[in-house]
């Protein structure tokens, strides 16, 4: 991609998704993703009702009277994004491909998370951390990570996501605020990564999925390249046996990638890349905020 049109694709994003967080996202964002802790404020005098775990003994004795700290919410966040960069983000009709969505959805997140003056900082990764961006604030750091979204180019093309997960739990000390952008498509095992990663930080998946992933058209012999392994094969789409098998490992490998969300308490949503992701982003951020 040369740099004009980079630049015209890099402003594009930024209209769209500036747009979004400023009038659909800023409140529920707010609401769903709260700070890290509580940070004293200030002492005042006792009152009834207050917990008396919260008296503070020293200005008591000082004072003879009872005081309590006063503490509120540490609104600042980090925010890190996950963005799966595999050789499988690229399936998808001309336009609708599943790089497209990631990029949109994060340049989302991150203006969202701009807006609530918070950091932001992305690891993209394959089967290995292909990219660690710092957590920074501003519109420059913002536009730099949608350049890299729309114009990075991995080393590897497959999938590992227990390898990511583990180097953002060594990585990132203090506790983050985390989406994990992929298709899920992974034949790893990364239940206890993910168990780990969401105990020490607050994880979220968003799962970007062509329905042509889910689903096997009925076209004939077809010829089908797996874009990760790049091994190939020709199927016949029209054998309903064919179909149904198709069919059935796509519902089993979706009902053991909620039952690993599930069990490790990270909330999630699926989106395909031909729907507007908007509802599901809002209806991610309501469920949160009511919790």
């Amino acid at each position: 991609m040369d740099a004009n049109e980079l630049l015209k694709k890099v402003r594009k994003i930024e209209i769209k998704t500036k747009g979004l967080s400023q009038n659909i996202f800023a409140g529920e964002y707010h609401s769903a993703f709260k700070g890290r802790g509580m940070m004293f404020s200030e002492v005042r005098e006792y009152q009834y009702g207050d917990d008396i775990r919260d008296i503070d003994w020293n200005v008591t004795a000082r004072h003879n009277h009872p005081y309590v700290k006063v503490f509120e919410e540490e609104r600042e966040l980090t925010v890190m994004l996950l963005i799966d960069v595999s050789g499988s983000r690229n399936f998808g009709a001309m336009g609708e491909d599943k790089r497209e969505m990631i990029a949109e959805i994060a340049a989302t997140l991150a203006f969202s998370a701009i807006q609530n003056n918070d950091k932001i900082g992305v690891i993209f990764f394959s089967d290995k951390i292909e990219k660690f961006i710092p957590p920074k604030k501003g519109r420059r750091h913002i536009l730099f990570i949608i350049r890299e979204l729309l114009d990075f180019t991995p080393e590897q093309r497959g999938t590992d996501l227990a390898e990511v997960l583990r180097y953002m739990t060594d990585a990132l000390k203090k506790r983050c605020t985390t989406f994990i952008i992929s298709d899920f498509i992974d034949s790893h095992d990364y239940y206890k990564a993910l168990s780990i990663a969401n105990n020490k930080h607050d994880v979220t998946a968003i799962q970007v999925y062509d329905k042509r992933d889910a689903q096997l058209t009925d076209v004939g012999f077809m010829r089908v390249i797996d874009l990760e392994t790049g091994r190939d094969r020709w199927v016949n789409t029209s054998s309903g046996k064919v179909r149904q098998a198709f069919n059935r490992w796509w519902y089993e490998r979706q009902q053991q990638m909620i039952d690993r969300f599930n069990r490790c308490r990270v909330d999630y949503t699926s989106i395909a890349t031909d729907e507007d992701f908007v509802k599901s982003l809002m209806g991610l951020f309501q469920k949160r905020g009511v919790r």
